[in-house]
């Protein structure tokens, strides 16, 4: 029987997917206007397209699948029946799928289809459906024994940042796994929001001022960089596993991750031929550190490494906030916002600016706390 101290991970799954399905449908969110001779009746009608391209038919179906799946899981595992959580999982993503749909006639670079919202609520189906049949073969409750044994009662929210991790190393970086770049972006969205602003004088005359231009990194700090990279999303797992050899299964694993998750943003970015030019001896020294970091920080107790994850991640993003950007780094973000990977963009955007940030204030919580009794 599922133990009751497991919160479905599921459910934070779920909410988390549905902010980046919000962003990609709502991408640039920007130059909303009301629909020129549109009424307000006539905005709740959707109406089928004149044009189908493959691309996003593809990419409607199979976006909403996994929302579907885990909406479905998450209702299943809270006790509810099959046929209610299917429901459940139909109905969420339907009305999530509408809602921006109808929005979407707001924004002037976004076009608002019927078909788009068929597509996502059979993607959502087709993810319920997935979901029940898991249920019903006992692949959940496998997977929650499992987790029984290798990670506390309490470590949903954990498991959820890290599932997360590899989608924000598919964003650009100027640094391999340097994650949480977002000081500049930030200054000039402020600079932009208050151009029009008449008493914001002494933040113009702050904001305006151009960055001071970056030295390029020594490889010693790229590599540090690299391995700190590496070893925060294991010091997050650790915060939520007791220190045995499982840990060690948990750092490689994580190396496995950082080298596939690199190694496909960089052959998205510059084709299959140069997937592994993101490989320099900065970066192969930086994983073997990072890795050996991890390994070293595996019989360490999990309040301590809640404490050494705050600290990995401090030097993370201070360590990226002085990278600069090089013409590779810069073609690599016109290729995707400006592609067919505009919406994938934001999605991966988002979560590589704020993964670092979301991690600390997560591993603050930890440290206040006492040890629960973890898997045996």
């Amino acid at each position: 029987m599922t133990s009751s101290r497991h919160r479905s991970l599921a459910l934070p799954l779920a909410l988390a997917y549905a902010a980046l399905v919000v962003y990609a449908s709502l991408y640039p969110f920007s130059g909303w206007r009301w629909p020129p001779g549109q009424a307000l009746a006539a905005l709740a009608e959707l109406h089928w397209p004149r044009w189908h391209i493959p691309f996003d038919i593809g990419s409607n179906l199979l976006g909403y699948l996994p929302l579907g799946a885990l909406v479905a899981t998450a209702a299943r595992r809270g006790g509810r029946r099959a046929g209610s959580a299917l429901l459940l999982g139909l109905a969420l993503a339907g009305a999530l799928s509408y809602s921006a749909e109808v929005l979407q006639q707001f924004l002037p670079g976004r076009v608002a289809s019927l078909e788009d919202f068929v597509l996502n609520a059979a993607g959502a189906l087709a993810g319920a459906l997935l979901a029940l049949l898991a249920y019903r073969l006992g692949l959940l409750d496998r997977w929650q024994a499992l987790r029984q044994r290798w990670f506390t009662g309490e470590s949903a929210s954990a498991l959820a940042l890290l599932a997360l991790w590899p989608l924000g190393l598919l964003f650009p970086t100027p640094v391999p796994l340097g994650l949480g770049q977002v000081g500049e972006r930030l200054r000039a969205g402020l600079a932009e929001w208050l151009q029009d602003v008449p008493w914001a004088q002494a933040a113009h005359a702050l904001l305006d001022t151009p960055a001071p231009a970056a030295t390029p990194l020594r490889p010693l700090g790229e590599s540090l960089i690299v391995a700190l990279g590496l070893w925060a999303p294991c010091l997050v797992a650790y915060a939520v596993m007791r220190p045995d050899w499982r840990r060690a299964v948990v750092a490689v694993g994580a190396l496995a991750v950082a080298f596939g998750g690199m190694t496909l943003s960089t052959l998205l970015n510059f084709g299959p031929s140069h997937a592994l030019a993101w490989l320099a001896p900065p970066a192969g020294s930086g994983l073997a550190l990072g890795t050996l970091l991890a390994l070293a920080a595996a019989p360490l107790p999990r309040q301590v490494v809640a404490g050494a994850g705050l600290v990995a991640l401090t030097g993370l993003v201070v360590g990226v906030a002085q990278a600069p950007a090089d013409p590779y780094f810069a073609q690599s973000l016109q290729a995707w916002e400006q592609g067919q990977f505009v919406r994938f963009h934001g999605l991966a955007q988002w979560v590589g600016w704020l993964w670092p940030y979301v991690a600390m204030l997560w591993l603050l919580t930890r440290l206040g706390r006492r040890e629960a009794p973890g898997p045996h």
